[in-house]
């Protein structure tokens, strides 16, 4: 099998997620892409963030439709979720003949040298880096990058959160996470009626 990772806090996910996933399912012939929501990334501020579960949830709200997409919890708990940990716990569980891959925006790339224990992550997986129409970015040592260009996706979570917020439509959500969110009054919103799912 050729098995894609895709981490990220989605917070909340968003239709150029589901997109980018799909594109590199193609692209690359993978068998499965495996979203990884980050309870706690290192980066970032865990208080900030929407409820694990919740997050956890909208992604699989978001993949239900999508045969080849699954969702793990494997960086769920309250320690920084490390990549090279993750990775090192899915190549635990695969066959000598799987593939692994893993799906990350340029940006993100680009700060690869700055992970912890970043030349054993180059050499547990294979990269698959979403670039912008004439990106660039540093490729490390040893690391083995298959591109997923073209795509100008001007889509971000503050800016759907934002929105949520102001009770605007939000067309980059799937409309059942959009449902979901209200629900649960996340990210400042409330019971809209159905236009504003629209």
């Amino acid at each position: 099998m050729r098995i894609c990772l895709f981490g990220g806090t989605f917070d909340p996910i968003h239709n150029a997620h589901l997109l980018i996933a799909e594109k590199a399912l193609e692209q690359f012939s993978l068998s499965q892409v495996l979203f990884v929501p980050a309870a706690h990334p290192p980066h970032k501020d865990p208080t900030a963030l929407t409820p694990y579960d919740d997050r956890f949830r909208m992604v699989e709200i978001a993949c239900a439709h999508f045969p080849a997409f699954a969702v793990s919890r494997l960086e769920e708990g309250s320690q920084p979720s490390y990549t090279v940990d993750t990775l090192n716990r899915v190549t635990a569980e695969l066959k000598p003949t799987d593939e692994l891959f893993f799906l990350i925006g340029s940006d993100a790339f680009d700060e690869l040298e700055s992970w912890k224990d970043w030349k054993e992550v180059v050499k547990l997986t294979a990269f698959i880096v979403v670039t912008r129409p004439g990106g660039q970015y540093h490729i490390p040592a040893n690391a083995r990058v298959l591109r997923l260009d073209n795509l100008a996706l001007p889509v971000s979570s503050s800016s759907i959160r934002a929105r949520l917020a102001a009770g605007e439509p939000t067309p980059e959500l799937p409309p059942q996470v959009r449902k979901f969110i209200e629900a649960r009054a996340l990210y400042g919103s409330v019971q809209r009626n159905a236009i504003s799912l629209q």
